[in-house]
């Protein structure tokens, strides 16, 4: 200790666990690999003693106040550690098995990209694929009057989308503006009576502006009404019917299609979230999956046509009874109609030879599509419209109307996690998945991606698409600093050895290598100084393509390795301080050799440094043993998925 400079970090003492008054000098800005067999001591210095005494400090430094909300660690048994910095623990084990987790989120990439689209992303409508722009008031009193006349309409200017409140001091001071009556969730109040909004909950206050009828006569009335919703609604209006028919128009000054005559809520971060109501899929809720029936086990033989029975829990076509035939015969005439196909052609194809989206109108529904239904029976026929449901929906809901376990089992045959139909396992809605950015680089295929398109490319991809934005000034001035934070964080990324990994890529599918190389590249993306990183065994998990080659001067994250002796010289080389624990197992706890690897591979006490000099190493063996054969018992095959994944969606969407 006599040539300890003033910035080291000394360790006096230490006797956590099984280390025997460890006496210690760590240089400061180095990489030090703590090395030894397992139960020497390792873990209780690094962790226990190094990060648990920096951790506390750091919380003691904070007020009473902060320190509440904060848990902390005991102070270990140690006499005293000098030059110790704020410490930060990576370890090993996987942040958790939530499946909303992913690469983006936990790196916090996503937020950004939450920001950049919704600042800067170009909005198109999700039915013509027009680009999204302003209304004028002349426009949007058209819209309006293109409604029945006669129809009695509330018009409204919205103030609050699901935020949680009492929201009293709101309608205080609306009634001071002269306003008597507003909508919340769905339901016309007046102001001038008591309210008891449940804080906890989230709410919609839109304020009623005018009440009128649609005829000639009110026109003016209703120019004046559309005005000031647009002024107090931020340019957002909302105009519904008062007889509660369900009609329901959202207009905006800002954001909508003039081809469809649609409008669209102003894009927000929350819009890109697949964890918000404003953003996530409703259908899936934002897992991008859902457990429902599939299709693959629904049709088991798909050389049958719909007629013969393809689909095994309808069966052949005699056995349907007259009411179910002419149902499904509706659905085929007037999609046969429609496409100009002989009649016959949808029922009678068989179901691998028909059109997919004639697959999916029979599977999923047609969706508004009026469908003209004609009964024979009985003297006189007639005919009837409505909308068709699909098959699959139908079926969901006899699943949670069944009480019967033996009914729910055999319906669980043909059920399976499968990506969501309605959002393609993209996690969010309609509006969210039509914002794009363009790419100006010329050999990007597709240069205008979507927040979902994006997510889904390798991470060497992603950061080739934002190296090149194709962005105006002004909206380079916006979006400046989120750019540069993606960048960043996506060339760290790549640094670490994941250009691999897609940002959509779910954190129970990653190793425990992947995972601390991710939050890795989360805390030294932030660009602290100063800070004393703790890892545990960072390499353990990588690829042999991504170890470096031994003598490497480009540093390796980690102290703490455990690795086998006879790959450490390929591990522990581009250490700059080797601290070696021994002398054994158990029995350890004792610094054997400290120092540069120079000096470690002369220490004869050290068993790392007698491997990384050559003295001793492992033989391979003459003769190894042969493997096993394996069992030739077929495996029993899988009907029914397991029940976690059975539990969790049907307490999330079926049983809902």
């Amino acid at each position: 200790m006599a040539d300890m400079a003033a910035s080291d970090i000394v360790v006096k003492g230490a006797r956590e666990h099984n280390l025997q008054n460890v006496d210690l000098v760590l240089p400061r800005n180095r990489l030090i690999c703590l090395t030894g067999v397992s139960g020497s001591g390792k873990s209780s210095l690094a962790f226990d003693t190094l990060y648990a005494e920096g951790q506390r400090r750091y919380v003691e430094s904070l007020s009473s106040f902060a320190r509440q909300f904060l848990g902390q660690m005991p102070k270990p048994d140690v006499d005293g550690i000098d030059g110790l910095s704020p410490s930060i623990s990576i370890s090993q084990k996987t942040t958790g098995q939530s499946p909303r987790s992913t690469v983006g989120t936990i790196t916090e990439i996503y937020d950004y990209l939450r920001i950049l689209y919704a600042r800067v992303g170009k909005g198109h409508c999700p039915d013509c694929g027009r680009p999204v722009t302003a209304q004028t008031r002349q426009q949007i009193l058209s819209q309006i009057h293109a409604v029945a006349e006669g129809s009695r309409l509330l018009v409204m200017a919205p103030l609050v989308r699901r935020q949680k409140g009492e929201y009293r001091e709101l309608f205080e001071d609306l009634v001071r503006q002269g306003f008597v009556r507003a909508r919340v969730d769905g339901r016309v109040i007046r102001l001038t009576d008591e309210q008891h909004l449940d804080r906890q909950m989230r709410h919609d206050i839109d304020v009623v502006v005018d009440r009128v009828v649609v005829n000639p006569a009110s026109r003016g009335r209703l120019a004046e009404a559309v005005e000031l919703a647009l002024k107090i609604g931020s340019g957002n209006m909302v105009v519904a019917s008062e007889d509660g028919d369900g009609l329901e128009i959202p207009l905006s000054a800002h954001y909508a299609c003039t081809h469809c005559q649609v409008s669209f809520e102003p894009p927000s971060p929350q819009l890109f979230s697949f964890n918000s109501p404003q953003g996530m899929c409703l259908e899936c809720n934002g897992l991008g999956e859902i457990y429902t029936f599939d299709p693959a086990r629904l049709v088991p033989d798909p050389g049958k046509s719909f007629q013969q029975g393809c689909i095994e829990l309808i069966g052949n076509w005699r056995d349907l009874g007259r009411w179910r035939r002419h149902i499904y015969s509706g659905v085929a005439e007037t999609l046969e109609r429609l496409h100009g196909l002989e009649a016959g052609t949808i029922l009678e194809t068989a179901w691998e030879e028909l059109d997919p989206k004639f697959q999916n109108a029979l599977l999923w529904g047609t969706g508004d599509q009026h469908i003209t239904y004609t009964w024979r029976g009985g003297a006189h026929g007639h005919k009837w419209g409505g909308k068709f449901e699909g098959i699959i929906p139908r079926l969901l809901s006899q699943y949670k109307s069944s009480n019967s376990r033996l009914q729910r089992r055999a319906l669980e045959k043909y059920m399976n996690v499968v990506p969501c139909g309605f959002c393609e396992g993209q996690r969010l809605n309609r509006q969210a998945r039509s914002v794009t950015l363009t790419t100006a680089a010329p050999d990007f295929e597709g240069r205008q991606r979507t927040l979902p398109e994006v997510c889904a490319l390798p991470i060497s991809e992603a950061e080739r698409f934002f190296a090149q934005l194709e962005l105006g000034p002004t909206d380079q001035a916006i979006a400046a600093e989120a750019i540069k934070e993606v960048r960043g964080r996506l060339r760290f990324l790549a640094n670490v050895g994941l250009e691999y990994l897609t940002l959509d890529r779910t954190a129970p599918t990653l190793s425990g290598g992947e995972m601390q190389r991710i939050r890795l590249a989360g805390q030294i993306g932030c660009g602290l100084v100063g800070v004393l990183y703790i890892l545990d065994e960072p390499r353990s998990a990588s690829m042999p393509r991504q170890r470096p080659p031994a003598r490497n001067p480009r540093p390796t994250p980690g102290p703490g390795q455990h690795g086998r002796r006879r790959r450490a010289r390929r591990r522990r080389c581009a250490a700059d301080h080797v601290v070696d624990f021994g002398p054994g197992r158990g029995a350890g706890g004792k610094v054997v050799a400290s120092g540069p690897l120079e000096e470690i591979v002369k220490q004869p006490e050290s068993l790392t440094g007698q491997f990384l000099s050559g003295s001793r190493k492992i033989e391979i063996p003459a003769q190894r043993r042969e493997r096993a054969a394996r069992c030739s018992r077929p495996r029993r095959p899988r009907t029914t998925i397991s029940r976690t994944w059975t539990s969790r969606f049907r307490s999330a969407r079926l049983c809902a």
